[in-house]
């Protein structure tokens, strides 16, 4: 099964961007991955504390450029995230959606754990995600042809529960789309990946932001596929890039044969 993980430099242009993550989304096609996955906030990466002009239903100019793109490519994609408007509230949802190869809406997660955290001390921002954004309620996994994959962005990394409970579910897959802070990724977007694939014996998907958004806002990059026994199999240079990797899935069964955590579990 081969993968694409598109790392991209947003910024408040959604033109730009739509254009950007198309052109790579394409490269990445272009070489074979069955499945493209796009970064957290792919679609628009605002200023701290601004609001979002472009938030939009499932319906909108976002969802339906990545549901052409799919069809016409003939694959599937993560559509990372994008500011999903919700009725009657100014806040949006950081949501992330799962195409299929004939543009089908697959799954749609909203992310749960939000982003409120004061790195300042560290060198980083402060950030409040729930000002603008509202969680989720719900673990989503989605049933494809290459196996079961997990729904998950950025912040939720942390939190190990969300992902026993997409193995629970039979997930094969963590898709992991991120806008990681330079402090926090130097130290703990590489742990916390590699920790999430070994305990769920599962393949990681991570593609993320890089390099300087505004002059509020950096993120750390580094987009990762981690496999089954936490051996990273790819790791994104520091640009904006389409990255594609061979995942090996008898591999990861004969993983979980040999080593049967999954079944072992008393808790």
């Amino acid at each position: 099964m081969r993968v694409g993980l598109v790392q991209m430099t947003s910024t408040d242009d959604l033109r730009g961007n739509l254009e950007q993550a198309e052109r790579l989304v394409r490269e990445a096609a272009g070489r074979g991955a069955q499945l493209v996955c796009l970064p957290e906030n792919f679609a628009f990466l605002r200023r701290e504390g601004l609001p979002v002009p472009c938030a939009q239903d499932l319906d909108g100019e976002i969802i339906s450029t990545l549901r052409r793109v799919a069809r016409e490519c003939a694959i599937w994609i993560l559509g990372g995230t994008f500011p999903e408007a919700i009725e009657g509230d100014t806040r949006t949802h950081n949501t992330s959606v799962l195409l299929t190869c004939d543009g089908a809406i697959a799954a749609v997660y909203r992310k749960l754990h939000l982003f409120d955290v004061d790195l300042r001390e560290r060198g980083g921002g402060a950030f409040r995600e729930s000002d603008a954004v509202a969680p989720g309620k719900d673990v989503v996994v989605a049933e494809t042809p290459f196996g079961v994959i997990g729904l998950s962005i950025c912040y939720d990394l942390r939190f190990p529960e969300l992902y026993r409970a997409h193995a629970e579910r039979g997930a094969r897959w963590l898709a992991v789309p991120s806008a990681f802070a330079v402090p926090t990724g130097k130290d703990h977007w590489e742990v916390l990946l590699r920790a999430r694939a070994i305990e769920n014996q599962a393949f990681v998907l991570a593609p993320a932001q890089y390099g300087r958004h505004n002059p509020d806002r950096e993120s750390y990059g580094r987009s990762l596929v981690v496999d089954p026994w936490g051996t990273i199999l790819a790791q994104a240079p520091d640009r904006p890039c389409a990255l594609v990797v061979d995942c090996d899935l008898d591999a990861q069964d004969g993983t979980r044969a040999s080593l049967p955590v999954l079944a072992h579990r008393r808790l």
